[in-house]
């Protein structure tokens, strides 16, 4: 129904995005990786997106490329992995990530998602593998995956230090988390601090 959505920014939080359309904003629920590629508020910005209709609601999800948004589809043909589980995936990890991770049965890599355990991290390996075969190049191997798993978790960490250190202030972790999603994850936890104590103070 809905392939994409172009337009201004008029609200995000750490979970979702709303972008007005001709004087229609729509709310879109993705990843943090996503956010952290979209624009400040008022800024034009694109989402591929999915609509999910289930039997307690409809709810619109969008990303910030088709690469992501076509992981995202992959991860919810999974038995077991809603919309929401697939975000949290794609949260933690990029699509190139999550290739990688599943090309080497990486289960502990894909656990890192909020509410994601080993037994469903299991079923994706299982049932995506040949998939993401096909679309992750022949020369990627376990070592290359292992260098950036550790990149990754390097940068998850300056994140969550950073977020720690905002509530240690009194910021709540809703404030925290938000501050610091916006911004470059590969910056310092000093940088990252500053940064976000910045974007509170013009709220």
């Amino acid at each position: 129904m809905f392939y994409s959505l172009t337009g201004k920014i008029v609200y995000s939080d750490i979970s979702s995005v709303a972008i007005d359309c001709q004087g229609m904003a729509f709310s879109v629920t993705t990843s943090v990786n996503t956010l952290r590629k979209l624009g400040n508020i008022g800024e034009v910005a694109t989402v591929y997106t999915h609509l999910s209709v289930r039997e307690d609601g409809v709810e619109l999800f969008g990303f910030a490329d088709s690469e992501e948004l076509q992981y995202f589809k992959m991860l919810i043909s999974v038995s077991g992995v809603g919309p929401k589980a697939a975000v949290a995936i794609l949260s933690v990890l990029t699509p190139e990530m999550l290739a990688l991770s599943i090309t080497a049965g990486d289960v502990k890599g894909i656990t890192k998602a909020q509410g994601v355990g080993p037994k469903i991290a299991q079923r994706v390996i299982i049932e995506l593998k040949d998939k993401v075969s096909k679309l992750v190049p022949s020369e990627i191997n376990t070592g290359r995956l292992s260098q950036s798993a550790a990149v990754l978790a390097a940068v998850n960490g300056n994140s969550e230090e950073a977020v720690n250190a905002l509530m240690a202030l009194g910021y709540t972790h809703s404030e925290a988390a938000s501050a610091v999603s916006s911004l470059d994850p590969s910056l310092s936890v000093e940088e990252l601090i500053k940064q976000a104590l910045r974007n509170l103070a013009r709220r």
